[in-house]
């Protein structure tokens, strides 16, 4: 199974002592997810008072302290307009990335998504694009980008896991009933974080887990950290599901 871990995001260490904020503890992370058996790792820059950002400068020195701790980690970022002011100075901010990630992900609810997919392609960088919701998914269909992701993310914003796991099915079936042949990764957050999963893993697609998503194990119990809930899911993918 092919999987991504979600390192951080916005959690704070309030919610868990082990959220990797600073850039050598984003670096440790990633490396330690990988030699749990993570494919990939996506995070999340933060700011000194906890914030998300995609700053240039804040974005590379977490590059380089990657590169130097975890050499050969494939690692991406967001471009969610929750970090910046709006869509145009996402495209500033993203337009001037001195130091590139391996991919970024756009999120297909935002406004401004195609222009920033584009973006992030013409700059050489790998595209995922992301859909929330049943609502996301005609503009995805209809972007110029479409072909160029390595994959894309079907996010269920719902907080039923039930729910959450029809609408990803849902988000999956519109996708595939358009001839779309890339790889899908499903993944939920807090309750929704294990159902969706599950219905990843039984449905052969790709899969997400860490610290952005949830701090839970699957029986209710907190994990150590990231890389405990990365060798829980690659457990789990030998079982029935």
């Amino acid at each position: 199974m092919f999987l991504k871990a979600a390192i951080n995001g916005g959690r704070t260490r309030a919610e868990h002592p082990a959220v990797p904020v600073t850039a050598e503890e984003i670096a440790v992370d990633t490396a330690a997810v990988l030699a749990a058996g993570a494919d990939i790792v996506h995070l999340h820059v933060r700011t000194p008072d906890g914030g998300q950002t995609i700053a240039p400068d804040a974005l590379a020195e977490v590059l380089r302290a990657i590169r130097s701790t975890a050499p050969g980690a494939v690692v991406g970022t967001t471009t969610g307009l929750w970090t910046c002011s709006g869509p145009e100075e996402r495209y500033d901010l993203v337009k001037s990335w001195e130091i590139l990630p391996d991919f970024a992900s756009v999120a297909f609810c935002e406004e401004g998504a195609t222009e920033t997919a584009a973006l992030v392609v013409a700059r050489g960088m790998v595209l995922e694009s992301a859909v929330w919701s049943v609502d996301d998914v005609p503009a995805l269909l209809a972007s110029p980008t479409l072909a160029d992701n390595v994959r894309i993310l079907i996010e269920p914003m719902d907080e039923d896991p039930d729910t959450a796991v029809d609408h990803a099915r849902e988000m999956a079936a519109m996708i595939r009933s358009a001839g779309v042949t890339v790889p899908l990764l499903y993944h939920g957050e807090a309750a929704t974080t294990w159902p969706v999963l599950r219905a990843a893993l039984a449905d052969g697609h790709q899969a997400r887990i860490g610290f952005e998503d949830g701090i839970l194990l699957p029986d209710g119990t907190t994990a150590r950290d990231n890389a405990e809930l990365v060798a829980t899911v690659l457990n789990l993918s030998g079982q029935s599901v």
